[in-house]
Order: structure tokens, then C-alpha cells, then sequence
């Protein structure tokens, strides 16, 4: 009876997560003005029904939310205004999910996906992290953090064929390094990750196409770093082991690289025909791609029989499954959103006054701030929409709104390599059979130290001399 229960709550979850979907969609699009009314109560209603399954440190999340809630309503006059923009944050977040879940799902089941990332596994040292950093770059739009999940099954199994224990470290901690790394410098552009799509919201008139370019700037130091500290400190060998050819060609990335060019492709052409936000296209886009690359894996087997179960068992059993990341990512919306509200008061009440402060120590200070709050358990959409709204505009610091968001992004994207309580360190350090704080403070601590400091100067050269 339990179990029939439980899995009926599943479904009925499922169906409210697409629901969301669609109705972020009709208001993205500006379709149907009533959406942006209905979303709230279906997230509320969905949130409810997660925080009742999830562990007790998810629980925390929700009892944290609900008393800034209560606080908000107490002492501050028109307090529905953003108790209803942190639900509006948190639909489009389990919306942005969702989306980006679909062809994951569908990317996990690809034997092109699979050939690409033993081909990147099996490259020689010379070349191995960099294939992968780059290579991973590319998994990480198709799949987020299954990227970590497959590239990092793969390299586990090819590092395991190693006899010799100490090579088999060294090999297991570079190759685990260029795949964490590779997947954190996706973050500053990609059209597809949290940090862009939050960053871009939060902060007035920014849009994505602006920050394309200077992201993928961005991406390259944290790639480029990452590979010269790993040339830099590579182990000297006085045995070297034996090379194995990878198997297949460069060839086998053609699929990959045509599907992420359709991709980037879509986003960058409507995103230049419409006014529609970069959010309101991926939720569009990806899903669509993702059914159409289902359809061609089932082809061969009654394709319209086959897509149909597999959408089935998408929606009511796979995306229920990710109610502990959907309760912590949309909880970290909303709770950042509203206290934001509660904060900016408390401040001017304080006589703390942001906008004394030069530009560019704001801008430096999003660098340094994020990933320093990520070590103490602080989600970066948490610490992003909590710090956002409290400084001064763009006109009034003097900058473009482009230039807030690369100081977002370049702090979001080093929290995702230091902090131990984010996904990627967690899954880094499962892969090493290591806690996530040693991958992120021993492993990554002179990596995001120096990344700190070089891009502290880029953003600060982005903002007053491009």
C-alpha cells in the first residue's frame, strides 16, 4: 500500500514538474498572461510534496525558506511582491532542469556518446587532459553533471587496466582534474548551465548573446590554467607504462560536435530573432532536440511505440527521482530571492551603502565571494540571487550589465571547482574514493587561487578597457 502510494505521489510529481515546464514556457513566450498566476501554486504544491520525501538536510532547506517567508510577511509592507518572484525563480529553475534533463536522458543511451568518451579516456598523457577538458566541455552540454558521471566511469575503467599503483594515482587524479575543470569552464557561456541562465536573470539588462564572447574568454583561462598546472606538475616517472592506442578515431566526435552545433546554432539564431529570454528558448529548444534524437536511436524498433515509453518513464519515474536536487536548487532560488528582500532594509537601515565602493571592488569581489561562500555550504544560485540584487545598477557603477554577469559566471564557475558541497567535488571525490574537501581545497586550492587572481584582473580589463 505504501509503495503504491509513494509511487503515485511520483507520478503526480512528474506531471507537475512538466506542467511547470509548460507554464514557464507560456510566459516566457508571452504567450498566455495567466501562466505567470498558475506557476506559484503548482510550486508550492510541489514543493510541499518533495519536502516530504527528501532527507533531513534538504528538509532544513525548506524550514530555512519558510521562516524568511514568515519574516518577510511581519515587517516588510508589499511582501507578496517577492515571495512570488522567489517562486517565479524557483519554477524556472525546476523548468531549466527538466529541460536539460531530457537529453541526458537520451545522451546516456547514445553508443556515439559512449565510443566519444572511451576515444577521450584512452588518449595518451601528453594529450589526455586536454582531450578531456575540451572534450568534456562538449559532454557537459549534453549531459550537465552526468558528464562527470560518464567521462568519469570511463576513466576509472581505463585507469584500473594500470598494475602499477602509482601511476594508477597519477592517473586517476589528472584524469578526474581534466574532467572537473573542463566541465567548470562550460559555465561561464554555456547557454545550457545554471550560472548563465541565473546570472543573466538577475542582473538588468543583461542577455546571454552579450556575454557569449567575454565567457568564452572566461572558459579558455580556466581551461588554459588548468592544463598548464597540470604540464607544469606533471610526476616525472622513472618507469614509463606501456602506451595503448586509443580505440577509433577523432572521427567519432563528428556526432557529438554536429548535435552541440545544432544546438548552439538554435539558441544563437532565435535569440537574435526574438525577444524571448535565454531561458524561455532552452526549454523549448533542447527538449525538442532531445525527443528528435530519440526518434532516430529507436528507428529500427517501432519508433512511435518507443519514444512514447520512453517520455512515459521520463516523466514519472526518472524526473521524480531528482526531487534532493530539484528541493536544493529550487529552494536556493527562492531562498536567496527573499532574502534579498529581507537584507536590502536591514542594510540601508545599517547605513551600508554599496554604491561607495569602487566598481571594479564590486565586480572583484563577486570572484572571490562566491567560491568563499560555497565553502561554507552556500549554493552559488543561492549566493548569486541573494548578492545580485543588493548592489547598485550597472548605469550606476559605470559598467555594462555584461560585465556584472562575467564576474558572476567567473566566481560561479570556481565555487563549482572548490566547494566541497557542490555536485562536481562531490562526484570527483566518490570517483577517487576521497571526501569532496580534499578534491576541493588540496586538489583545486592552487587551481582556484590562481584562476582567483587571473580573473580578477580579466573582469576588471573586460569592464574598463574592452
Amino acid at each position: 500500500m505504501v509503495k503504491r502510494l509513494r509511487h503515485q505521489v511520483d507520478r503526480l510529481s512528474g506531471i507537475a514538474l512538466v506542467a511547470i515546464t509548460g507554464l514557464v514556457i507560456l510566459d516566457e513566450w508571452h504567450i498566455a498572461a495567466w501562466a505567470g498566476v498558475a506557476t506559484p501554486v503548482l510550486v508550492v504544491f510541489l514543493l510541499g510534496v518533495f519536502a516530504a520525501q527528501v532527507r533531513l538536510s534538504r528538509k532544513a532547506f525548506a524550514a530555512v525558506a519558510l521562516a524568511l517567508t514568515l519574516a518577510l510577511a511581519a515587517g516588510t509592507e508589499g511582501w507578496q511582491g517577492p515571495v512570488l518572484d522567489g517562486l517565479g525563480a524557483a519554477a524556472f529553475i525546476a523548468a531549466f532542469f527538466s529541460a536539460l534533463s531530457t537529453l541526458r536522458n537520451v545522451a546516456q543511451t547514445s553508443p556515439a556518446v559512449q565510443s566519444a568518451g572511451r576515444f577521450l579516456s584512452g588518449q595518451p598523457p601528453g594529450r589526455r587532459y586536454a582531450a578531456l577538458t575540451v572534450g568534456g566541455q562538449g559532454f557537459a552540454l549534453l549531459l550537465n553533471y552526468g558528464a562527470i558521471q560518464l567521462l568519469g566511469a570511463l576513466a576509472m575503467t581505463n585507469a584500473s587496466a594500470e598494475p602499477d599503483e602509482v601511476i594508477r594515482g597519477h592517473r586517476i587524479r589528472r584524469m578526474l582534474l581534466a574532467i572537473q575543470r573542463g566541465f567548470v569552464s562550460t559555465l561561464p557561456w554555456s547557454p545550457l548551465s545554471f550560472a548563465m541562465a541565473i546570472s543573466v536573470s538577475v542582473v538588468p539588462g543583461a542577455s546571454w548573446a552579450q556575454a557569449l564572447v567575454p565567457g568564452l574568454v572566461t572558459s579558455a583561462l580556466l581551461a588554459g590554467i588548468g592544463w598548464g598546472l597540470d604540464t607544469a606538475f606533471k610526476p616525472r616517472l622513472t618507469v614509463r607504462p606501456p602506451r595503448t592506442p586509443p580505440e577509433g578515431s577523432w572521427a567519432l566526435m563528428l556526432p557529438l560536435l554536429g548535435l552541440l552545433g545544432v544546438l548552439v546554432v538554435s539558441v544563437i539564431g532565435l535569440n537574435a530573432v526574438s525577444d524571448v529570454r535565454i531561458v524561455g528558448l532552452v526549454v523549448v529548444i533542447v527538449p525538442l532536440i532531445a525527443l528528435a534524437w530519440l526518434t532516430i536511436q529507436h528507428w529500427a524498433q517501432a519508433p512511435a511505440r518507443s519514444v512514447a515509453r520512453r517520455v512515459g518513464d521520463y516523466v514519472l519515474t526518472e524526473l521524480p527521482g531528482y526531487r534532493e536536487e530539484l528541493t536544493l536548487l529550487m529552494m536556493a532560488g527562492y531562498i536567496g530571492t527573499v532574502g534579498s528582500a529581507l537584507l536590502g532594509p536591514l542594510m540601508q537601515r545599517a547605513g551600508l551603502d554599496l554604491s561607495v565602493l569602487p566598481a571594479w571592488v564590486i565586480l572583484v569581489s563577486f570572484v572571490w565571494l562566491i567560491p568563499a561562500a560555497g565553502q561554507i555550504g552556500m549554493n552559488p544560485i543561492l549566493a548569486v540571487t541573494l548578492i545580485a540584487p543588493l548592489i547598485p545598477g550597472a548605469d550606476a557603477l559605470g559598467v555594462s550589465p555584461t560585465a556584472i554577469v562575467v564576474a558572476l559566471a567567473a566566481g560561479w564557475a570556481l565555487s563549482g571547482a572548490s566547494s566541497p558541497f557542490t555536485a562536481t567535488t562531490l562526484l570527483i571525490g566518490s570517483f577517487a574514493k576521497i571526501s569532496a574537501l580534499r578534491v576541493g581545497l588540496i586538489w583545486n586550492g592552487a587551481y582556484t587561487l590562481l584562476c582567483g587572481m587571473i580573473l580578477s584582473i580579466w573582469v576588471v580589463i573586460h569592464a574598463f578597457l574592452l
